[in-house]
């Protein structure tokens, strides 16, 4: 059901049945380590950038394995990452054998294929589907900034690329967290060129679709047991706070957190914390799902937030557009 302009309501509360999460050494250095199902100590899983591919299919696979369901029972996979045309998740999703939708959303892409897979689930478009998105550090850097290798030092707005899949098995039955809704982001540009200060530039973004989804669902931020944001990192966490005062929003600071805050220890070099479409896909569908399992959580909303430049578009001069979904998950209450 559409409720406003932009947000689907679903009544027949899609079910995430399993998840599947993998990180890669410096994600099991970090806070969230006991949350990700597969930890690796070799950063290129000895196949180098294929390595990115590998994290996708252990995602898909583990997710499938903890649901008790085999990979024929799936019909959709919806994913994405932010390599060019999305290689790695296309490259995966031909060993998995799914019917496969690709998404780019750059960071957003977790929320923007949960959003459109409960769609789907709801209207009984699908009984069963996956739905993930995934980045490696090092192929990332390689392609927005600079080769590891080059050891270019970094300003503090910078952050640091998460190595990790995250994936949901959605269902139209069966026990767990909820998809109750989700809110669309629309495309805001502020003029913002720095590819080195990406949280600064997606805040606004964020708090557009926040405002927008408590507007047309008509709730309060408390609501919420917890609003977390994809990767803002500390700038634009920040800069988003400060956007809420000025629009008169009332956010509850201990309860609005941001995914790039929360995955590495402050003595790790993440400079302004973490980013990268692996970033609130491996959070949410490890660290965050299990609060809720656990009864620490009952509602939550998810604002997966993205940077829609390219290296083309850089080297073009052209300004950052960015974009951000918002989808709720509740559990274990009314």
């Amino acid at each position: 059901m559409l409720t406003g302009h932009r947000t689907w309501v679903f009544d027949q509360k899609p079910v995430i049945l399993s998840t599947g999460t993998v990180g890669g050494p410096f994600e099991a250095d970090g806070l969230l380590t006991e949350d990700f199902d597969i930890l690796h100590s070799d950063l290129w899983l000895s196949q180098y950038e294929k390595a990115h591919k590998v994290l996708i299919e252990e995602a898909c696979q583990k997710a499938i394995e903890k649901a008790g369901l085999q990979k024929e029972q799936i019909q959709f996979f919806l994913g994405g990452d932010l390599i060019n045309q999305i290689t790695p998740t296309s490259f995966a999703s031909r060993t998995l054998g799914t019917p496969y939708l690709g998404l780019f959303g750059a960071c957003s892409t977790s929320m923007e294929g949960l959003a459109l897979g409960a769609y789907l689930v709801n209207t009984k478009g699908a009984n069963y589907l996956l739905t993930g998105a995934s980045s490696h550090n090092t192929a990332v850097e390689k392609q927005f900034r600079y080769p590891t290798e080059y050891g270019g030092q970094k300003p503090p707005t910078a952050q640091w690329t998460v190595t990790g899949a995250g994936v949901a098995l959605l269902s139209n039955s069966g026990e767990g967290p909820c998809v109750t809704s989700a809110t669309i982001g629309r495309v805001i540009d502020m003029g913002m060129t720095d590819p080195f200060n990406m949280g600064g530039a997606m805040a606004p973004a964020a708090v557009d679709t926040i405002e927008a989804h408590l507007t047309e669902r008509k709730l309060d931020p408390s609501y919420y047991d917890l609003i977390v944001t994809g990767d803002l990192g500390q700038i634009g966490h920040e800069v988003s706070l400060d956007l809420f005062k000025k629009h008169g929003t009332l956010i509850d600071e201990e309860n609005y957190q941001d995914c790039g805050l929360m995955i590495y220890r402050e003595e790790q070099p993440v400079l302004a914390g973490a980013s990268g479409p692996g970033c609130s896909a491996t959070v949410v569908y490890g660290h965050l799902l299990n609060r809720m399992k656990k009864g620490e959580l009952k509602r939550i909303l998810v604002v997966a937030t993205g940077a829609l430049l390219s290296p083309l578009s850089f080297q073009q001069n052209e300004t950052i557009p960015c974009i951000a979904h918002a989808v709720s998950i509740e559990y274990g209450g009314e």
